[in-house]
């Protein structure tokens, strides 16, 4: 059938599948809600990191005198590390499971539509894929890696009797 239309001069039409039809229409609000989601998603990953840090340093000072207990009975600085991070760690993995969940029961399978340039409905079905998941989840202990260094870093490097006087 396209061959045909196509040899005939008289006829301007171009014949396409449905899909290829509908993927031309919403191909630059798809640029568009990919620039965003990367934009936006990058402001909230540096909102989470500082969060971390925030908590994590919260965490470290609320625990000061543990941490100069641990480490006056003999520890050296790399345990205090490593349990400052496992926790750290721990409550990444914690909160990117919580939000594969949350992201996978709201938006998965939900469609928006808008009105495409010829006033034709345009719809996009959001499908949360298990690839999708392991991204956020790995973006998730990303974030939590990069939070909790510093706060882990600064309680091995504590000075034991500062760290005891503290209350």
């Amino acid at each position: 059938l396209k061959a045909a239309l196509a040899a005939d001069p008289r006829l301007k039409l171009d014949v396409e599948t449905t899909r290829a039809y509908y993927s031309k229409q919403g191909g630059g609000l798809n640029k568009l809600i990919s620039i965003l989601g990367t934009v936006i998603g990058a402001i909230m990953a540096v909102g989470a990191v500082f969060g971390a840090l925030n908590t994590m340093y919260a965490a470290v000072a609320t625990r000061a005198r543990e941490i100069a207990t641990m480490r006056a009975i003999g520890f050296r600085g790399l345990p205090v590390v490593t349990a400052v991070m496992l926790e750290t760690m721990l409550l990444a993995l914690v909160g990117g499971l919580l939000g594969c969940a949350v992201a996978w029961l709201v938006f998965n399978g939900y469609s928006v539509s808008t009105i495409g340039s010829n006033f034709s409905a345009v719809v996009f079905k959001f499908h949360v894929s298990p690839e999708l998941l392991w991204s956020g989840l790995k973006w998730a202990l990303g974030i939590g890696l990069v939070g909790g260094l510093f706060p882990a870093l600064r309680a091995a490097r504590l000075p034991i009797t500062t760290a005891l006087r503290e209350t």
